[in-house]
């Protein structure tokens, strides 16, 4: 498992996303109990948790797809909840997320999925230009030769990449991952952590990255935080967060290694 080490971990010290006693139930079932977080620019942070910890719900609350029951969710100095449509459409154009399951539109071809998502935002674009930059954005992600396949014909790393390259297109400032590795075998789970940490370098993206995988999170991760029972009972580095005596936290690391 390789480590991931950079100068800092905080980007330039800026708060991209500032998160404030965030607190989010279901039906009288509490999901999040007084949720803090900051993320620096430049920063990956992997929020990690067991399945229906709420590392979903939260990252839903930040892109505005979800409202608080209470608590204050800040995506570049703008609070989501009290931002008006427009306004919202507007900061999600900044905002990348990469859902569990890829969400491809079966019905297309890979081009055509990407060519979607870039006509809805820049309608004056010359379709030359929009070919153009579909086949630079395939290229650099390694799915040349793919332009023309269906969603179908994809492996689920492929389909994880082209989810990514439709994000990508639009030049977001932030990106959220759902379960990035989820599904998906060994060498293509490396292979797709690897290309986080190359988004990350190559776009100067914010992120955060939601998982349950010990290998993402010590791979991708600048910083790890790690939610239970909706709350966050550890962070730091990867390190830093298993070397605990708390059950809570080696019960996890046995679950994700000793099987």
């Amino acid at each position: 498992m390789q480590d991931k080490h950079k100068d800092g971990g905080m980007g330039n010290g800026e708060v991209v996303i500032s998160v404030r006693g965030l607190y989010k139930s279901f039906e009288d079932i509490p999901v999040l109990e007084g949720v803090d977080l900051d993320v620096y620019n430049s920063e990956n942070v992997v929020v990690l948790g067991r399945s229906g910890s709420g590392k979903s719900v939260l990252i839903k609350i930040i892109a505005g797809l979800l409202k608080p029951d209470a608590g204050v969710v800040k995506v570049m100095g703008e609070q989501v909840d009290k931002l008006k449509k427009k306004e919202l459409r507007q900061l999600r154009l900044k905002i990348g997320f990469l859902f569990q399951g890829s969400a491809l539109y079966d019905s297309m071809t890979v081009k055509e999925n990407i060519e979607f998502s870039m006509v809805r935002h820049f309608k004056n674009m010359a379709a030359s230009e929009v070919s153009k930059a579909i086949a630079e954005i395939l290229d650099s992600l390694g799915l040349e030769h793919t332009e023309n396949k269906m969603p179908s014909e994809l492996s689920g790393g492929q389909k994880k990449r082209v989810g990514i390259a439709r994000t990508l297109i639009l030049h977001p400032e932030i990106m959220l991952y759902d379960e990035p590795t989820g599904g998906l075998d060994p060498v293509t789970s490396v292979e797709i952590n690897e290309l986080i940490n190359e988004v990350q370098k190559k776009y100067n993206t914010t992120s955060i990255i939601i998982t349950h995988d010990l290998t993402c999170a010590k791979t991708t991760g600048d910083r790890v935080l790690m939610l239970h029972d909706g709350k966050f009972i550890r962070q730091g580095s990867f390190e830093e967060v298993f070397d605990s005596n708390d059950e809570r936290v080696k019960s996890f690391y046995d679950y994700n290694f000793i099987q």
